[in-house]
């Protein structure tokens, strides 16, 4: 135990990051200090928003410095507790960051029951994904019965929860994913009723017939061609989330183009649109009715969940690739470590 393999953010991407952004290094196991836990990762979560941290651009959460370890939470296991509230053996979710170990304050973590749930879904369906999912939809789409939703990168860790969601609310659910095998998968695991793959060519005369009565809620975690095609198709006081950008978070240089903002504008003034970005964290006082609901739709059969698990810490940076690409199905997760839950 006295190596701790890390991806150190070695300099800033430009476009797609690869190795020579994200390094794989070898450093030492960190000392425990008074009041600290050394805990061994399990399964670290790779998540959209990570692209942002490696740039220097200001937005809602700093950015990793160059040469430091990449940021991210993990679910992992308790190796040496020189605090009361934890022991050697637990489970924890901790903001352990692209690591085999990494020491963490108390303040930071959160004991898990692997009797109550699978660990790793204390970073998907029962952690920020699934959160995510949640309040952007309850907070700011307000679906009501018998309204269309329509939820982009559908297959993927947010979007799969917002759309069952969207169904139990009573709604018309209409997802947009970028392969047949997530849309089919979509519809019959997750109860929706039409998904349209994007990357066809008749897209927009799709997802048209798929919302006859026009789009109510928008789930916007993808922007691009997407944004444009549900744009034609909104209804009168129809309400967006902003919860993501991913096909522009590589953009090197502005949109080619004429400036289409006015026009835009004109469209959210006539149709009365509320547009509304958000970041999870500022919804935390929602935790407790989350944990509540979504547990209870989870054991009820309500909401299912899949997962993309990559085995190895040396796989990360290409597993992060693919998610920017759209090629996971599902929450992606890196197993770092053993899963001692499994056997």
């Amino acid at each position: 135990m006295s190596v701790n393999r890390q991806i150190i953010l070695a300099k800033r991407p430009v476009g797609m990051p690869d190795d020579s952004n994200l390094t794989l290094q070898q450093g030492q196991v960190p000392e425990v200090g008074e009041g600290q836990v050394l805990v061994r990762t399990i399964y670290l979560s790779l998540d959209p928003y990570m692209r942002g941290r490696m740039s220097a651009a200001k937005s809602y959460a700093a950015s990793v410095e160059e040469g430091a370890v990449m940021e991210g939470a993990t679910v992992g296991q308790v190796v040496e507790s020189r605090s009361g509230d934890f022991k050697q053996g637990d489970y924890v979710l901790c903001p352990g960051g692209w690591q085999e170990y990494s020491v963490n304050s108390p303040k930071m973590m959160r004991k898990l029951d692997p009797a109550q749930a699978p660990i790793s879904t204390a970073v998907g369906v029962l952690g920020m994904p699934g959160f995510t999912a949640y309040v952007g939809l309850d907070e700011i789409g307000k679906p009501q019965k018998g309204e269309t939703v329509v939820v982009s990168a559908a297959a993927g860790a947010v979007g799969q929860v917002v759309g069952q969601i969207a169904k139990i609310q009573g709604c018309r659910v209409v997802g947009v994913a970028g392969a047949e095998d997530k849309c089919k998968h979509v519809v019959d695991a997750y109860g929706f009723d039409a998904c349209v793959n994007y990357k066809d060519a008749d897209f927009r005369d799709q997802l048209k017939k798929a919302c006859p009565d026009g789009i109510d809620v928008y789930f916007e975690n993808v922007g691009g061609d997407t944004f444009d095609a549900v744009m034609e198709l909104v209804n009168d006081f129809a309400r967006i989330p902003v919860c993501g950008r991913i096909a522009h978070y590589n953009d090197t240089e502005m949109p080619q183009g004429p400036d289409r903002l006015p026009g835009f504008m004109g469209k959210v003034l006539v149709k009365r649109l509320l547009i509304k970005g958000f970041i999870q964290f500022d919804y935390a006082h929602r935790g407790p009715d989350f944990q509540r609901d979504m547990s209870a739709w989870i054991r009820d059969g309500k909401v299912h969940y899949q997962e993309d698990v990559v085995d190895g810490l040396e796989n990360a940076v290409s597993a992060f690739q693919g998610l920017l690409q759209g090629k996971n199905r599902g929450k992606l997760l890196v197993r770092v470590g053993e899963d001692p839950t499994l056997k």
